[in-house]
């Protein structure tokens, strides 16, 4: 492994182990005060955990027990760089001399450094851009040349923070495909809300909530089948959990209500799978295109049906996305076209019911 952290802060409410592999990227995902800023501050040397350690190709940078501080790299001697929402470009240096900050820094020679800031500046596409001050460009190639500004010290590790939350839509797009080309062999820990940038950039997400780690794998496969509410929400799944109901082969949802569906773990599908054990916590996922909804309650082919409270009715691409509210199967979603929500004539407060096929929810261990 290349990166090794045992995170403990008490006062934050954190705890946290994480592993990253060398030239893997992984997105850290999770709602505000999850602990992904945390994380990357004690990975970069900006905050001491309580307890724990931060390894980096097998070399101690920090290691705290019990509030003792046993080993400390200072935050300049740790090959690791981070590049947060704001660019924090220097203000009196050029966007050359602020890319070639970092080969300085390591001692290179005015001549290397002058050299390795043409090249950044090539590949980020702004050489015009050599003898401009940070305020004379935008947010967007701001942003740009701080990411090249990172790379060009060549840290061993790579940390973003958020890298586009305060950027412009319109050029967000750019800086992520930046990302993309530039990323591609590095050992990277990225903190986003965006499932854009996890999908694009990620190798791994890890899902934190409560300054605990709640599910983590393949960034697709987390995305497909998430078994957080956080995760399932950013990807547009629905998500319920309940616990496991043997005689029905269902799970039994706080409400008394079940659901059913195809039951699967981290391997194989239904006919694979052994049964959970009574009692245990389970997660039913499915997307809000498979969700069917009517006036009233249907019979037909094994399928769940709630009776919902529509909270919003939301222009989702061509389709019409119908939220509902809280009466016995918690926050739902559901995909309709507008002929369908003309027909139905609903508005928000009208009771309906969401109605799902099993074979369109998949059903995984918490």
């Amino acid at each position: 492994m290349s990166l090794s952290l045992s995170v403990h802060v008490p006062e934050r409410d954190v705890q946290i182990d994480l592993e990253v592999a060398d030239g893997e990227t992984v997105a850290l995902l999770g709602p505000n005060g999850a602990g992904k800023s945390t994380l990357l501050s004690v990975a970069a040397g900006l905050l001491r955990p309580h307890h724990g350690h931060v390894t980096l190709d097998g070399r101690t940078l920090t290691r705290v027990e019990a509030g003792r501080t046993r080993a400390w790299v200072p935050p300049h001697a740790r090959q690791v760089a981070l590049l947060a929402q704001d660019p924090l470009l220097f203000p009196h240096l050029s966007v050359r001399h602020n890319i070639a900050f970092g080969p300085r820094s390591r001692g290179a020679s005015p001549r290397s450094a002058a050299a390795d800031a043409a090249r950044w500046l090539d590949r980020i596409g702004l050489p015009e851009l050599a003898d401009r001050r940070p305020a004379e460009v935008s947010g967007g190639q701001a942003q740009r040349v701080a990411v090249a500004r990172a790379l060009a010290a060549d840290p061993r590790l790579l940390l973003l923070d958020e890298p586009m939350a305060a950027l412009d839509v319109d050029v967000t797009p750019a800086l992520r495909h930046l990302l993309w080309e530039v990323l591609a062999g590095r050992t990277v820990l990225l903190a986003t809300h965006d499932v854009l940038d996890a999908l694009l950039l990620a190798d791994r997400v890890v899902v934190l909530d409560g300054g605990r780690v709640t599910e983590q794998g393949p960034t697709r496969e987390v995305l497909s089948r998430p078994r957080s509410a956080f995760a399932a929400r950013i990807a547009g799944l629905n998500i319920l959990t309940g616990t496991w109901s043997a005689p029905e082969r269902a799970i039994r949802l706080p409400t008394g209500d079940l659901v059913q569906g195809r039951l699967h773990d981290d391997g194989g599908a239904a006919d694979q799978v052994a049964a959970p054990q009574p009692g245990a916590t389970m997660t039913a996922a499915f997307r809000p295109s498979a969700v069917s909804i009517f006036p009233e309650r249907t019979a037909g082919s094994p399928r769940n049906a709630w009776p919902v409270e529509v909270t919003a009715l939301e222009p989702q691409s061509g389709l019409v996305r119908v939220r509902a509210g809280q009466l016995s199967a918690g926050q739902l979603s559901a995909d309709i076209t507008p002929q369908a929500a003309a027909d139905l004539a609903i508005t928000p407060g009208d009771t309906v019911w969401f109605t799902v096929k099993a074979t369109e929810v998949d059903l995984y261990p918490a």
